[in-house]
Order: C-alpha cells, then sequence, then structure tokens
C-alpha cells in the first residue's frame, strides 16, 4: 500500500463517485483511455477488483465500496484544506514589521491606524521606533520609513507624506528669557536641544538654506536625544530652542505654546516614503497596508 501513488487513489475516488470513466477524465483532465489503463494498474498492484464494468454502467465492487468510504473524507478534507489556504493566501492577515522613528508614526501613520486596524482585524501591526536606518532586509522588518533622498536604488519607495520643512521653535518663557535669534548663525549662543540618531553617529547638524545656499549650524545645548518627541518636549518646557518638523509643532504653535523663529532659512524635504525589498508578490497584508499609507496628493 505505501508504493500506491495518491494520484492513482484519486482517479479511482472520481471514478466511482462519477461511476462514469468519461465525467471522471473531464475533471480530471485526462482521456478516458489514460484513467482506465490507471484504475486497471491500481487493480494490480492492490489485487482485487475495485470497479465493475459493463459496455454501460461503472459501479464500484464490494471492495471498491469498501475502499470509496475509507478515503473518499480523506481528499474531501484535503480539498478543503487546500482551499483554505487559497483563502489564507487571498484575505489580508498577519504581522507586518515596519521600522520607522516616532514622528513618523505621529505623521503618517497615526492617522491612518484606527480605521485600517478596523478594517482588517486580521492584521497585526509591529511598529519599531530606530533613528538609525536599519537595515530592513538583514533585520528581518517588512518595510521601513525614510525620506525619500535617504532610500538605496534597490528599494521600492512609495510615498506616503508630503514634502515638510523643519522649524526652530522656542516657548514664550524662553524668549521672554533670550532675545529670538536674527540668523541662523545667532543659534551658536543659544541653549539648543540636539538629536543623535545613532549611538556611534554624530550630532546632527542644524541644516539651513538662503538664496539656494544651503549650510548647517552647529548648536550646543545640554540635552541631547534620540528621538525628535523628546526633542519637542524640551522646547515645549522651555529649556532651550528646538528643530523639529513643521508639521510635528502646528498645533503648539497654533496655541501659543511654541513660536517659530528664523522661519525664511529652513529648508523644505522631500516627503518621507515607506520603502521594501523588491518582492515577486507581496502578502494580500502588505499590499493592503501600502494602499492605506500611500500619499494621496489634495484635491
Amino acid at each position: 500500500m505505501a508504493t500506491n501513488k495518491v494520484n492513482d487513489l484519486q482517479a479511482f475516488v472520481a471514478v466511482a463517485r462519477d461511476q462514469s470513466f468519461t465525467k471522471a477524465a473531464a475533471k480530471l483532465r485526462i482521456t478516458p483511455s489514460a484513467l482506465s489503463h490507471t484504475i486497471r494498474t491500481l487493480e494490480e498492484r492492490l489485487g482485487v477488483r475495485l470497479l465493475a464494468r459493463t459496455t454501460r454502467n461503472v459501479a464500484p465492487t464490494e471492495a471498491g465500496e469498501r475502499l470509496l468510504l475509507a478515503i473518499a473524507p480523506l481528499f474531501d478534507q484535503i480539498a478543503a484544506e487546500v482551499e483554505a489556504l487559497g483563502e489564507l493566501r487571498d484575505t489580508p492577515r498577519g504581522t507586518i514589521r515596519v521600522t520607522c522613528t516616532d514622528d513618523q508614526i505621529e505623521l503618517c501613520l497615526r492617522p491612518m491606524l484606527a480605521e485600517f486596524l478596523k478594517n482588517y482585524p486580521e492584521i497585526t501591526l509591529e511598529l519599531y521606533v530606530d533613528y538609525g536606518f536599519t537595515n530592513v532586509v538583514e533585520e528581518r522588518f517588512d518595510a521601513g520609513i525614510r525620506m525619500g533622498e535617504s532610500i538605496s536604488k534597490d528599494m521600492i519607495a512609495v510615498r506616503i507624506g508630503p514634502d515638510w520643512r523643519l522649524a526652530v521653535v522656542g516657548s514664550p518663557a524662553y524668549f521672554e528669557r533670550n532675545s529670538p535669534p536674527q540668523i541662523p548663525h545667532d543659534l551658536t549662543q543659544h541653549p539648543c536641544v540636539n538629536i543623535r540618531h545613532r549611538p556611534s553617529g554624530a550630532i546632527y547638524a542644524w541644516e539651513f538654506e538662503k538664496d539656494g545656499q544651503a549650510f548647517t549650524v552647529k548648536v550646543d545645548g545640554q540635552l541631547v536625544f534620540n528621538s525628535i518627541m523628546h526633542v519637542l518636549n524640551a522646547a515645549v518646557d522651555g529649556i532651550g530652542l528646538a528643530y523639529v518638523p513643521e508639521q510635528l509643532i502646528a498645533p503648539y504653535l497654533a496655541d501659543g505654546r511654541l513660536l517659530e523663529v528664523l522661519a525664511e532659512w529652513c529648508p523644505t524635504f522631500e516627503g518621507y516614503h515607506l520603502y521594501y525589498p523588491n518582492r515577486r508578490q507581496p502578502s494580500p497584508a502588505f499590499t493592503a497596508f501600502v494602499d492605506a499609507l500611500k500619499y494621496r496628493q489634495p484635491k
């Protein structure tokens, strides 16, 4: 029995159920003669006749009926499991791991999370906050988020946000104690809240631009974070000046908790992009995530 081929047994089940070589052959997509040869070979191997044949009818013998009752439910179960795998392939479900920064979560992901998770209850999102430019392939992430200009050419990049600019901000209490800077170089005389993206990397030098000329200013201060959200909070608390994304500080500017300076010197950067390795057939879950996150130009 161990030498029997599954195809032989499947062929037997098809003929026994349809009681017709012609109908069964059509379902199996083989010729009636090939199917007849398969059944004959199976009977010879088992040493027992499974089907009684006449010129008009085909019916299971007693041995054939016993075999049919025993194995047909098993093939039905196999077919059901295969169909379930097809549904798994077509239904968005599973875990999606994304490496990003906390401000990217706040600006790009948070606005869509509630609706997305509601629409896809079988998808789990794992968001890993990291400013260190994680290698998504080596660390086995599904995707990462970066500015478009810093994404490797061998990655697929999907824009998920508009262009944005940084803004120099301080609290009203801070400006009561200190005169606002008039030019970027004045920042060297102010306590500033810095950010270091990686433990072994350099502190970020603030980037500015005027009349097409780009330059940086290295500022100093007593606080250095690796999270822009904490930089923002320190500015709100009046500890020093901060350089943060304009979209992030919009509510603080609106209610007066922060004031902006040097606006005419602050450059615009290319919007954030979701990037991921080239894959021939992404999962339905990942496809749904990309579509929900994709940036759509306001009308």
